[in-house]
């Protein structure tokens, strides 16, 4: 995607520069949302389409076999009426005979239809398949332009003390209401994408069971429910994933520490890996702001690890001190030269910004073939 910048831009006032920069990222995020949401409703349609088109295909299939007991029955009655000519007459066998070649009639034209019907599902897969790709696509630069969005916001409070006059602050306070918009439109976008969509799926599938039951097909029916429940039991754990991520309930009731090694036993059963932690010090409540961060960058650390690192064992070690807080998170993976570092590792990058915010320190070391050591100090009186 090209993005260009118009109109006039003071390019002597920093406020300008990111304003035209946001409103450039905002109006493609807008584009990527209007795509995604248009490729959503079409599959959705064909999705209901397929439906249809595979009950209908299932009767004709049904159809077929029958008419083809009739054309066999009413066959083997033709050749015993023309054989025993002496007992029937003439009409008797042009009926037989017309009986018998408008059902063939009739058989030709259902395996026509049948034909036809089964080119019409199998294009609706296909199409189905190719906007599942846009959908995934879509949703992927969905993120990337949202996780762009957040950064170019968060650093207005880098500049905060730069705005002096009234109309900047102004300025500035509008633009952290549009990051907490941008983040409910997120929010929005990921609840539509899972949960919403599996609870359609689920409705869609109730009523197949429904069309099933009256129709006697209960071995359908059966295997539609157990699809049902396997979508119920899908979107309760998407819902729960969602909730998490915002932020665990835990960590308020809890704490840091049952928190954090609630979640890294889960880490390592749900991606069959080693995680080892150790807690020195005192395990005592601590601020909010520093909970929420200390297990923000455990977590962060941790999944990169698991997605980049291809480690065997990751060690994490949270020591409690008088008057700072050391983290050292240490995998067996890979490893990087500090050359390789990508630019847009939007997590390392998060981490960065979190222990700047508390005054800390955040120190990665990483050797090719040798794993990678984040260590964090964090100032805590």
């Amino acid at each position: 995607m090209i993005m260009t910048i118009e109109g006039n831009v003071n390019k002597g006032t920093l406020d300008g520069i990111i304003d035209e920069m946001t409103n450039v990222v905002e109006k493609s995020k807008d584009e990527i949302f209007h795509i995604n949401e248009e490729a959503l409703r079409e599959r959705t349609q064909l999705q209901r389409e397929l439906e249809e088109t595979r009950i209908k295909v299932k009767k004709y299939m049904v159809y077929v076999d029958d008419l083809h007991k009739e054309v066999k029955t009413f066959k083997h009655r033709l050749s015993v009426v023309s054989r025993e000519f002496n007992v029937y007459t003439e009409e008797d066998i042009r009926e037989v005979y017309g009986q018998t070649h408008a059902l063939q009639t009739e058989l030709a034209i259902a395996e026509k239809e049948e034909k036809m019907l089964r080119l019409t599902r199998d294009e609706l897969e296909r199409r189905i398949i190719r906007l599942s790709s846009t959908v995934e696509h879509a949703n992927n630069l969905g993120r990337k332009v949202s996780v762009i969005l957040t950064y170019l916001y968060d650093d207005f409070t880098q500049v905060q003390e730069a705005l002096q006059t009234a109309k900047q602050k102004q300025q500035f306070a509008l633009k952290i209401i549009e990051a907490q918009e941008v983040e409910r439109k997120r929010l929005s976008r990921e609840i539509h994408d899972g949960p919403a969509q599996m609870l359609a799926n689920i409705l869609i599938r109730s009523e197949i069971v429904d069309l099933a039951f009256r129709e006697g097909d209960v071995e359908q029916a059966l295997d539609e429910m157990k699809s049902v429940r396997t979508n119920i039991r899908t979107s309760l754990q998407e819902v729960r994933r969602i909730i998490y991520d915002l932020r665990p309930m835990a960590l308020d009731d809890l704490g840091l520490f049952p928190t954090i090694k609630k979640h890294i036993r889960t880490m390592s059963e749900q991606n069959d890996i080693e995680i080892d932690l150790s807690l020195l010090g005192d395990e005592r409540r601590l601020e909010s702001n520093y909970e929420v961060a200390i297990f923000r960058l455990v977590q962060e650390a941790i999944q990169n690890a698991i997605n980049h690192a291809k480690a065997d064992l990751i060690r994490v070690i949270i020591e409690i001190m008088p008057k700072q807080i050391n983290v050292l998170v240490k995998d067996d993976g890979v490893g990087f030269e500090k050359c390789e570092e990508k630019e847009d590792s939007f997590g390392l990058i998060g981490m960065r910004e979190r222990v700047e915010l508390l005054d800390g320190k955040l120190i990665i070391a990483s050797e090719k073939g040798k794993g990678t050591v984040i260590r964090i100090n964090l100032p805590y009186e």
